[in-house]
């Protein structure tokens, strides 16, 4: 079950599906964990990039990123929301790919993640740093 998160007013960025997409959704995170004075975002940055690295690859249309508190323990909760139908999975690990990582270094670095269908078409998925 997803984290029950604090999100009247969410902090939101919307990125158009480009190779910039991760780089600029990095720095999105680094600015909140500054300002709620989280000191150590490199966890963060990793899985934020990874999150919306896999939206860019196998979504589809405008990604959405939003960056909350979980209401139970105050744990920043990162989210990439986009219009593709698929979802995400851990894949087995393999030493020898060059790509297929990126929700295995999620699931290491996460506290918990997981994804979640859209009402209005495609999925969310979430990280707990």
């Amino acid at each position: 079950m997803p984290p029950t998160a604090v999100a009247p007013e969410a902090p939101t960025l919307v990125l158009e599906p480009s190779d910039r997409a991760p780089a600029l959704a990095r720095r999105f995170v680094a600015e909140r964990f500054r300002e709620w004075g989280i000191a150590d975002d490199s966890d963060a940055r990793v899985v934020v990039s990874e999150l919306v690295t896999n939206s860019l690859v196998h979504g589809d249309g405008p990604i959405v990123v939003r960056v909350l508190r979980d209401e139970r323990d105050g744990r920043p909760v990162i989210e990439a929301w986009d219009g593709g139908e698929g979802r995400p999975a851990v894949q087995p690990e393999d030493h020898a790919a060059t790509c297929g990582r990126g929700l295995f270094m999620v699931s290491r670095l996460a506290v918990e993640w997981g994804t979640r269908p859209l009402l209005e078409g495609g999925k969310v998925t979430w990280a707990k740093c």
